[in-house]
Order: structure tokens, then C-alpha cells, then sequence
């Protein structure tokens, strides 16, 4: 009996760290951004050139990040999971997808794959600013550059 409970207890544990082990390899794959070929900026770059009007930036991040940090100056927060996210950036290009936009999200995980999928739906001109909102590997991200933000009013 007590042979059986060690094989039992065994078991059990093999099998939780099996979970807890892709649990956590699933969690560092989805934070791995998807390779874009298409062209990537700094955030000091993104900055510039919208303040300069070359560009769109759009941040696609959540309301609940843009209440956490605000949006960067001059980008438009269209987040990435409405229904309508297309059309509503159609209306924001006015029409023209090979007007440049630029997307950026947290950390450049989201803002690479939409890239992709924006380039796959017929976007000419799509730029990604893989360092996010918060910074990653590609850079400190625009919080921490210093660059202006303005605070997140919801439309009532």
C-alpha cells in the first residue's frame, strides 16, 4: 500500500511540474514578438515624426494601460481588440493604406504581430516601434526616454 502511494505521489508531482513547466515556456513564447520585416522606429524617432505630422501613431494598448501610463503625445489610442479596429484605423488613415502608420503597444509584442497582420490585410506602410510603451530589448520604451504623455480620458 505504501509502494502504491509513493507511485501515486510521484505521478502527481511529475505531472504538475509537466504543467507548471508549459505554463511557463507558453508564457515566454507569447512574450517573444513575431519577427516583422517591415520597417521599426525608435520611440524618439515615432516622437519626432509625428510631431512633425509624417506619421500616424496609433497605441494599441488597452484602456486600462493608457489610464496605468498615459499615451505618448500625438498617438491615437485605438485599442487593438475592438471588433472594429480596421475600419476605425481606415477612418483614422482616411482611407489610405499607404499613408505610414505606426503602432505601438507595451512592450512591442502586440505592436510586431499586428504588424504582420495589418501588412497581411492590405496595409502599405506599417511601422512598428518595438520598444513599446514600457521598453524592452530594442529600448528603454517612452516612459522611461522621457518622452511627453498625456492622460487617458475616456469619451463619455
Amino acid at each position: 500500500m505504501a509502494e502504491h502511494a509513493i507511485k501515486t505521489r510521484r505521478w502527481v508531482l511529475l505531472g504538475t511540474g509537466t504543467v507548471i513547466a508549459g505554463g511557463l515556456a507558453l508564457r515566454e513564447y507569447r512574450l517573444i514578438p513575431q519577427d516583422y520585416a517591415g520597417h521599426q522606429i525608435a520611440v524618439s524617432t515615432a516622437h519626432q515624426h509625428v510631431r512633425q505630422g509624417d506619421i500616424v501613431l496609433i497605441d494599441i494598448r488597452t484602456p486600462r494601460e493608457w489610464r496605468a501610463t498615459g499615451i505618448g503625445e500625438g498617438a491615437h489610442p485605438l485599442d487593438m481588440r475592438r471588433e472594429d479596429f480596421v475600419p476605425v484605423l481606415d477612418q483614422l488613415l482616411e482611407g489610405d493604406r499607404t499613408a505610414p502608420v505606426a503602432l505601438i503597444c507595451a512592450r512591442g509584442v502586440r505592436s510586431a504581430r499586428l504588424s504582420n497582420q495589418l501588412t497581411e490585410a492590405g496595409f502599405t506602410n506599417v511601422i512598428d516601434v518595438p520598444e513599446g510603451m514600457l521598453g524592452s530589448a530594442a529600448g528603454p520604451g517612452w516612459v522611461r526616454a522621457g518622452l511627453p504623455v498625456n492622460d487617458y480620458k475616456e469619451d463619455t
